[in-house]
């Protein structure tokens, strides 16, 4: 009988190189999406702890904030770390943060230990989203079908928005509303841990360990840009910091909607839109990706205001959706900014300044608007806010086309 030479192809096997490193690929972005997804979770619970631990809506928004300012803090003291020990020590901390959190929620009995959950899911995403993002562009070859950029924007916008949604939804069907998400969350995290715990490191060279700050630095090269896209990503942001605060409140005591999945939609619909933007951005001349995005912000204020004029859910929605197309343009364009045309010695320092930028303007404006709430009512405070951003907007468009006309 010949001997037979027919063999699988050495990249089908289950230990080739290829096939590891799509796993590795593929539980780096879970990873990534549930951490994410478990930040935003407890949005469409909000109203659900208010009536169990009997706080008021500036309550909510301060517990939202908190997680924020971890968020800020985590980036500024670590927003470097993987480069110094590698991606996997960095991944695992962040999805063990992340099933911590979500530990913590499922035993919450008062304010202080969410408050507790909230800054271990800061913690976590500012540890998985610049350690997610390098392990991913050192994983998935440049000249794949899906970039590692465009793999780790779904993974990071994709969490934000699924995590509300699905913690929505199980809200709704399954028993114990305040229980059953967070089980499916911590299972899903564990999931994640396992998978990051499993993959390979990806970083060639690593420094060792020291705790420092990141110091905030604004490129003087390209300043101006970097503050005129700061302050509109800024006011997309304080909309979505907003929306994922006080969404739930505005569906439950104006509209009389108590379905934690409509909150959740409302918020999946901010965040899907965010993702979505950063995609348009390519398909926008350059020097008008800014003047578009701040368009944007002004019709979402509007939008917005409106809802909460004539007390109606359409123009929540839409305007949610145009915020987030518009904050997802502006985000794209300061980054952009800052990798082709910043000092590339100051990169890291400058995209951690933006994102510092980014999440206080998530955390502070929804306190504020907390204590406008409490101040006169939600009507009010959200018409208020919704002229801040249009403001603010309308600020960076005038700023636009007042440096076009020194240019020119």
């Amino acid at each position: 009988m010949p001997h037979t030479t027919d063999r699988p192809d050495r990249t089908d096997r289950p230990d080739s190189p290829t096939t590891r490193r799509g796993l590795a690929t593929a539980a780096v972005a879970f990873a990534f999406w549930i951490t994410m997804a478990g930040t935003t979770a407890p949005t469409p619970l909000y109203p659900v702890y208010g009536e169990e631990f009997g706080f008021s809506p500036i309550t909510v928004t301060v517990i939202f904030a908190v997680y924020a300012l971890g968020v800020v803090v985590g980036l500024l003291a670590f927003g470097r770390l993987s480069d110094r020990i590698g991606r996997r020590p960095v991944l695992v901390a962040a999805t063990l943060l992340s099933v911590g959190a979500a530990g913590v929620f499922l035993a919450a009995d008062d304010v202080a230990v969410l408050l507790v959950a909230r800054v271990l899911s800061g913690f976590s995403a500012a540890l998985v989203t610049g350690a997610a993002t390098a392990a991913l562009t050192e994983l998935v070859p440049q000249d794949r079908r899906v970039r590692p950029a465009t793999l780790a924007l779904f993974a990071n916008m994709g969490g934000l928005a699924c995590g509300t949604l699905l913690a929505g939804i199980l809200a709704d069907v399954a028993p114990a509303p305040l229980r059953t998400p967070w089980i499916v969350m911590l299972v899903l995290a564990a999931i994640g841990l396992v998978g990051v715990a499993s993959s390979p490191e990806t970083a060639a060279h690593r420094s060792g360990f020291t705790l420092q700050f990141q110091p905030l630095r604004i490129p003087s090269e390209i300043r101006s840009d970097f503050l005129r896209s700061a302050m509109a990503a800024g006011a997309g942001f304080a909309v979505l910091g907003v929306l994922t605060a006080v969404t739930g409140l505005f569906l439950g005591t104006v509209l009389h909607r108590s379905s934690h999945t409509l909150t959740g939609l409302v918020v999946f619909t901010a965040f899907a839109c965010t993702a979505l933007g950063q995609l348009l951005v390519r398909r926008i001349k350059p020097g008008a990706a800014l003047r578009v995005a701040c368009l944007g912000l002004i019709l979402a204020a509007a939008l917005i205001a409106l809802a909460m004029a004539i007390t109606s859910l359409a123009p929540l929605l839409v305007g949610a959706a145009v915020n987030g197309l518009a904050t997802g343009i502006a985000l794209s364009h300061g980054l952009g900014s800052i990798t082709t045309r910043g000092n590339p010695q100051h990169r890291g320092a400058s995209v951690s300044t933006f994102f510092a930028i980014l999440y206080s303007m998530l955390a502070v404006p929804a306190i504020g608007v907390g204590v406008l709430i409490r101040a006169t009512s939600l009507r009010p405070a959200g018409a208020i806010f919704s002229a801040a951003v249009a403001l603010l907007a309308l600020t960076v468009l005038l700023s636009l086309a007042r440096n076009r006309r020194t240019s020119a």
